[in-house]
């Protein structure tokens, strides 16, 4: 498991599997995928919040997982769907506001190469 963690002012952002156990130093848990978990209940998952708004498009998230496009082009164009999404980064910034550890879930294996240092990012700016 690689959870990473970004300190920022009162708040802590950290990323996770969602399939990894929770654990309450997670904090809030925002779940940023478009799609349910496969095979994950919802108790299990034990979501604060689920916001599809902030994750990758369905078109962008296809190519990325299931055709084969860089990492570097995935990065580049989910940048531009943040800033085309501005509104709803805000909204989430928002709600995240009085957390003092927030943790952003991803279900994909890699936990190196998804969206949610991406995301962290735009919450920060």
């Amino acid at each position: 498991m690689r959870a990473e963690r970004v300190l920022t002012g009162r708040m802590e952002i950290r990323s996770k599997r969602v399939y990894d156990d929770p654990d309450p130093a997670d904090g809030f848990r925002v779940l940023v995928d478009r799609l349910w978990p496969r095979g994950l209940s919802k108790q299990r998952a034990q979501v604060d919040l689920w916001d599809k708004d902030v994750a990758p498009s369905a078109q962008l998230r296809t190519a990325f997982h299931h055709d084969g496009m860089p990492f570097s082009q995935f990065e580049k164009a989910y940048r531009a769907e943040l800033a085309a999404g501005a509104d709803a980064v805000a909204a989430l910034r928002k709600k995240l506001t009085g957390h003092d550890v927030v943790t952003l879930l991803y279900a994909t294996h890699d936990t190196e190469h998804n969206h949610t240092g991406l995301l962290r990012e735009a919450l920060l700016a």
